[in-house]
């Protein structure tokens, strides 16, 4: 299997996707008592940050 390389852009895009989904998600399953509001917090400001962070990288592709 041949490793695939992907721009910070592509992984951006990938995570946001992912966060938007945990957002619509995450408060069903708080209501459903399969996750903590706590844990759901946390969880969402991590991929918020992982967002930041390829905005960055993303901005430094730009300039190569």
């Amino acid at each position: 299997m041949t490793a695939r390389t992907f721009t910070a852009q592509q992984k951006r895009e990938s995570v946001e996707r992912e966060l938007a989904m945990r957002r619509r998600v995450y408060p069903r399953w708080i209501d459903a008592g399969r996750m903590s509001s706590e844990k759901a917090a946390h969880e969402i400001a991590v991929m918020e940050q992982i967002v930041e962070d390829y905005r960055k990288l993303e901005a430094g592709e730009r300039l190569i």
